[in-house]
């Protein structure tokens, strides 16, 4: 019983604090063409949020284990996210929102490994922890479905804002159980030279990704004469069926976590060869539901095989970090494609080098559970 309102708890956090991100992260592109009409610079200010991102994931998720303590930076993450999420509101220039998103990846950052692996730890039964962790999914999920409705992209801001303070609120509650300390110098190294194949893979995936995610929001809207809600029911199908599926890995599909992950790589290439060629708005909606199964297989399958194998909060910093690269690279990378040739050219760059990552992740080869001391 115990456990269980434990992980109501979690779950309650996880669902707030992916909100208030999803709030914000999915229309950055509309909220940056506020301020810049480069869709060149449009990709740099997304990129900006995931560079801030990258090194604070890598340096508080392996402080997180150096402490063995994972919610005093929960809770310092979510402070940070409400006040640089909110600040959002006033960035009316593109200095300026340069500077929030930074702010915003540095917080985000902060709580993201931590939050993970306190999830990790809270299940003796590790496979439930999926139930938990879907919780993001349905954040996203809400947090998509709210911004649609919202008649004002600014008020987007203070609802991200609200989100995590309300998600701060349920941290109270929860214990401050102490974990073994990882002080081994070169630890991350360690971890990234023995999993190079499932980061090298994720890193190639996600950039191809988030080259997409940059434009698409964008082509909708102007291509394909999507409105703002529209755009929104397009990503609820991908949320709620990352939902749905994280929630049966902890009963229903048991196959193992390598395998999921590697599904995950190779299955996305499907979604943008069938987002290159729709001509209606909500023929993105299939296809982006496979991106959403895809995406809770590579997740959960990635992070589980880490942590299964490897010091919880380092390990899934640098998943978390690995996913930040790629979200700064594929959003430069899609803005300068877009900009010389067109959108549809974006889709043809994303198949290619999600592809390349697939055939890497074949070398992923599974271990046996905690053959290396966590």
């Amino acid at each position: 019983m115990q456990n269980i309102q434990l992980n109501n708890l979690v779950r309650s956090a996880t669902f707030f604090q992916h909100a208030g991100i999803s709030m914000v992260f999915v229309f950055m592109p509309l909220i940056a063409k506020g301020v810049t009409s480069s869709i060149f610079e449009i990709g740099l200010i997304i990129a900006s949020f995931s560079f801030a991102q990258i090194l604070s994931e890598i340096y508080f998720g392996r402080h997180s284990d150096k402490k063995g303590t994972r919610l005093k930076f929960i809770r310092i993450g979510f402070i940070g996210c409400a006040i640089t999420f909110g600040l959002h509101y006033f960035a009316d220039d593109i200095t300026l929102l340069f500077l929030v998103r930074i702010a915003a990846g540095v917080a985000s950052g902060i709580m993201i490994p931590a939050m993970i692996a306190y999830t990790y730890e809270a299940n003796i039964e590790k496979k439930r922890a999926a139930t938990v962790i879907s919780f993001h999914a349905l954040g996203w999920l809400a947090g998509i479905a709210a911004a649609g409705l919202a008649s004002d992209l600014k008020l987007l801001f203070m609802m991200s804002a609200a989100s995590f303070t309300i998600g701060l609120i349920f941290t109270f509650k929860m214990p401050n159980p102490m974990q073994e300390k990882e002080i081994e110098p070169g630890t991350a190294k360690k971890v990234i030279s023995k999993n190079k194949f499932l980061f090298t893979s994720l890193l190639l995936r996600h950039v191809g990704a988030a080259a997409v995610w940059t434009i698409f929001p964008i082509m909708l809207m102007e291509k394909l004469g999507a409105e703002l809600y529209q755009v929104s029911i397009v990503y609820v199908a991908n949320t709620l069926t990352a939902f749905i599926l994280m929630n049966l890995m902890a009963s229903k599909i048991k196959i193992s976590n390598v395998t999921k992950f590697k599904m995950g790589i190779g299955c996305t290439t499907f979604v943008f060869v069938g987002l290159s060629i729709i001509t209606e708005w909500w023929m993105a909606m299939p296809f982006m539901a496979l991106v959403g199964g895809t995406w809770a297989f590579l997740f959960i399958g990635g992070n589980f095989h880490l942590m299964d194998n490897n010091p919880r909060s380092t390990s899934t910093g640098i998943f978390s970090s690995t996913i930040s690269i790629a979200t700064v690279i594929g959003p430069v990378i899609g803005g300068s494609i877009a900009f010389v040739f067109d959108y549809i050219a974006v889709m043809y760059f994303a198949i290619a080098v999600i592809i390349v990552g697939f055939v890497v992740s074949l070398k992923i080869k599974a271990e046996k559970i905690n053959e290396v001391p966590i």
